[in-house]
């Protein structure tokens, strides 16, 4: 049985964006949050959760994170406000068990 995959992307108030994998979005995000999660975050702080995608397993997820990291900035941008339109941290939705994509506010 293969694990399930995020790609997702955190960024900061510019937004510096970082984009990353993992099988465990909230243990990843956490470990970002407290400097353990990559030296770019840590440099850049890069701790808001603005955009992730859920993929069946690591394959296809790893895949997605290549074809994100090759794109312009602002087709990323693009991507995410798509999705949040208001640039928030979903992290906080996350942890409370909420789908940010149908929970208002």
């Amino acid at each position: 049985m293969f694990k399930q995959g995020f790609v997702y992307i955190l960024g900061n108030q510019k937004p510096v964006l970082y984009i990353g994998v993992t099988s465990n979005l909230i243990q990843r995000i956490h470990k970002h949050r407290s400097g353990s999660g990559s030296g770019f975050s840590s440099k850049y702080k890069t701790y808001k959760l603005l955009y992730y995608e859920i993929y069946d397993n690591m394959l296809e997820a790893i895949k997605r994170e290549k074809q994100l990291k090759n794109w312009h900035r602002d087709w990323k941008i693009n991507l995410i406000k798509s999705k949040n339109p208001e640039l928030k941290d979903l992290y906080d939705k996350i942890m409370n068990g909420e789908d940010p994509e149908t929970s208002s506010g």
